[in-house]
Parts: structure tokens; C-alpha cells; sequence
């Protein structure tokens, strides 16, 4: 193996990078540095420090990015309605690429010379981490531990860990892998890889079951400005506190829950069960802010762009130039997306009661069915004709 000096690993605490920091120092014989970015993980969070130096870490940065992750990354999300295979709202995936970003950065600071990811060689991580290394620094040297150790399964992992006294927040017992950030949970893996078995339910951590939750609606109001949610119920609040606040009203009403079948990158299908309360809210909710603003033609060029912008995002090119380029289209798209949406949200359900925008191209006097000044309908017959020329003449030519 090529000599490594220093490392800067992404550690998160989990099984993974809990006996990374050993294993790097005893295969590689190099200096680690532990990361972790603070993207919503909460009490994750808790004791993380202490952990890795005592396992042997030299340094360990611990970085409050959730403003940004929310700001830059999961507005994103949201103003370009990005919802992987129809159901999927991305919350791991998106976080990856502000993650790897920073990485590079200390790297840079620390004259580092490699970066590790404790991502699987099965799943879509070590793709959304490597391609934002590459990205950033095209000679960077990548340690991925998972195409190159001689463990094979979770449980070799624990039992590495045991033999070395290194504490991990999993059992054999309850082997089922989760992430969690301030956008939602993710849990896959272990008891959930049966396709037919139902999740638990004290599985579940920030949303209770629709069964449980209040008997009476909950009535949000979300305030957009150029497609980016600003206010709550008429008060202005930083995007961290926007999507913090709606985790708490979402979950609370059994909102976000996800349970589906989805394609990795790699190849393979694979199950998972999210949580997402918070943006499930603003998806509901931007979109009925566009159906007032978004000119028709416009909308569903932007609709057609939908599948594209999730993969790129689920695959982990956030740093390509056709992202690039969709930026910039939506930032134009969603200029005239102001205004206000209310929602009705009662037992796992989302529902939009009302809208209003400065912007609307909704006007009264042409959809009414009452009497009106403003439309001939004996328009119609010509629109009607025109459009249908050509299925005429087909049907002629058929005859």
C-alpha cells in the first residue's frame, strides 16, 4: 500500500467508524483526524469527541453545519421538487455532498493526504462521498475501508469491536443500520431486509403512528419567497429553525413516514424506511404555492427535469456541471414563487386547504362557471378543431 501520513476520516460514531480509527492507525500507520459535521444528528452527537480520541484519533473537529445543510442543500431540495423514484425525499443522500465538501476542506487545512469514508462498497454513499472528493481535489488519495478489510458482515464488525474494548451503539440483537439528520431517519438493513416485514413501531423516533396522534387538525401556514420557505404562521424564522420546527408539529401528527423498495446506484434494490416530517410539510406546500405562480408551460418543463435533478442528487453528482446548469434554471423558475400556503395536517396526512400569492396567474373572472365578461366560449370550437387537424387526418387516411 501507497504510505499515508495523515488521514482525515468522516466519523460518525456508528459501528462503522467507531473501529476505524484503530484500524487505519494499525493497517496504515498514520495520524487520524476524526470529523463529523453536524448536520441534525442530535444526541448522536453526544460524547463523540471523547470517543474517538480515546480510540485513537490525534484531532477531532465537530462542525455545526446545520444552517447551511438546510439553506443550501435541502431548500434545493424542495424548490426543485426533488423526490427520487416518486416517493423517496432524499434526506441521506443530500447531506453527503455538504459532508465530503467540508472534509476536503480540513484535509486542506491539515495537509492531509488522504480522506476515509466508512461508506459500504454495496450501497450509494461511497459514490456520493468519492465523487465530491474527486470533485473538489482530483488527486486526492481515497481510503475505503469496505473494498479493502477482510470483514464481511456487521456482526465480524461488533465482534472486532469487542475484542478491542471499542464501545458501538449496535447489537447483534438489533443489527438495522440508521442514519439521522436534521431532514430526516433512515433505517435499512438487518431485521428490515425482509421486504414483507412490517417496521417495528418502536422502531420509529421523531414521528408517532397515525393511530396515535391527536384527534384534532393541526393548521400550518408556510410563507415562500423565490421558492424558499421564510416564515411559519407569519413569523420569520432562519432555515435551521424552519425545518427544526416542522419536525416537531410533522411528527407529532404520525406526517413523513416512508416505507419502500428503492434502486441503488450500484445496481441492487434495497429497502428503507424514512422518517422525513418536516419536509414532507414543504414539499406539500411549496407546490401549492407554484400551482398559483408557475406558468403552465414552465411548470412542466420543470416538472420533466424532476427525475433527473433526484438522481443526480441520489447518485452523487451534486457537483457536476448539468447540476450547475439546473441551479441556475431553477433560481429563474422559482423568482415568482411567492406567497403562502396553508395546510391542514391530521393523522399521517397532509392537506392543502388554502393558498394565496401576490404573483397568482389564478384569476377568478376566466375560470368562473358563473356568467363572465372575459371569455367567448364559442372560442373553444376553433381551439378544439385546430388541435384535433391532425388526429383527423390520420383517422382519414385509416379510412
Amino acid at each position: 500500500m501507497k504510505k499515508v501520513k495523515k488521514v482525515v476520516l468522516a466519523y460518525s460514531g456508528g459501528l462503522d467508524t467507531s473501529i476505524l480509527v484503530k484500524w487505519l492507525k494499525d493497517v496504515y500507520g498514520c495520524e487520524v483526524i476524526a470529523y463529523a459535521a453536524d448536520v441534525g444528528q442530535e444526541e448522536e452527537l453526544v460524547g463523540l469527541e471523547e470517543k474517538a480520541l480515546k480510540t485513537g484519533a490525534s484531532k477531532v473537529y465537530i462542525e455545526d453545519l446545520r444552517e447551511e445543510f438546510a439553506r443550501d442543500f435541502i431548500f434545493f431540495a424542495i424548490k426543485s421538487n426533488a423526490i427520487y423514484e416518486g416517493n423517496y425525499l432524499m434526506g441521506t443522500s443530500i447531506a453527503r455532498p455538504l459532508i465530503a465538501k467540508r472534509q476536503i476542506e480540513i484535509a486542506r487545512k491539515e495537509k492531509a493526504d488522504a480522506v476515509c469514508h466508512g461508506a459500504t462498497g454495496k450501497g450509494n454513499d461511497q459514490v456520493r462521498f468519492e465523487l465530491t472528493f474527486y470533485a473538489m481535489e482530483p488527486n486526492i488519495r481515497i481510503i475505503a475501508p469496505w473494498r479493502e478489510w477482510e470483514f464481511t458482515s456487521r456482526e465480524d464488525l461488533i465482534d472486532y469491536a469487542k475484542k478491542h474494548g471499542i464501545e458501538v451503539p449496535v447489537t447483534k440483537k438489533k443489527p438495522y443500520s440508521m442514519d439521522r439528520n436534521l431532514m430526516h431517519i433512515s433505517y435499512e438493513g438487518g431485521i428490515l431486509e425482509d421486504p414483507w416485514s412490517e417496521p417495528m413501531e418502536n422502531m420509529f423516533k421523531t414521528t408517532v403512528s397515525p393511530e396515535k396522534a391527536p384527534n384534532k387538525a393541526t393548521y400550518v401556514e408556510i410563507t415562500f419567497e423565490k421558492g424558499v420557505p421564510v416564515a411559519i404562521n407569519g413569523k420569520k424564522m432562519s432555515a435551521f429553525k424552519i425545518v427544526e420546527y416542522l419536525n416537531k408539529v410533522g411528527g407529532a401528527n404520525g406526517i413523513g413516514r416512508v416505507d419502500i423498495v428503492e434502486n441503488r446506484f450500484v445496481g441492487m434494490k434495497s429497502r428503507g424506511v424514512y422518517e422525513t416530517p418536516g419536509c414532507t410539510i414543504l414539499h406539500a406546500t411549496h407546490r401549492a404555492v407554484e400551482t398559483l405562480t408557475l406558468d403552465r408551460e414552465v411548470m412542466h418543463i420543470r416538472d420533466g427535469l424532476i427525475p433527473k435533478v433526484a438522481e443526480l442528487i441520489y447518485y452523487g453528482f451534486w457537483f457536476s456541471p448539468e447540476m450547475k446548469a439546473i441551479m441556475a434554471l431553477t433560481d429563474e423558475i422559482q423568482s415568482v414563487v411567492n406567497g403562502t400556503a396553508r395546510l391542514k395536517l391530521y393523522k399521517g396526512n397532509c392537506i392543502v386547504v388554502g393558498r394565496k400569492s401576490k404573483n397568482s396567474l389564478y384569476m377568478k373572472d376566466f375560470a368562473t362557471f358563473d356568467k363572465d365578461t372575459v371569455y367567448d366560449q364559442k372560442d373553444a370550437g376553433g381551439f378544439i378543431r385546430l388541435n384535433a387537424l391532425r388526429l383527423r387526418i390520420r383517422a382519414m387516411l385509416e379510412k
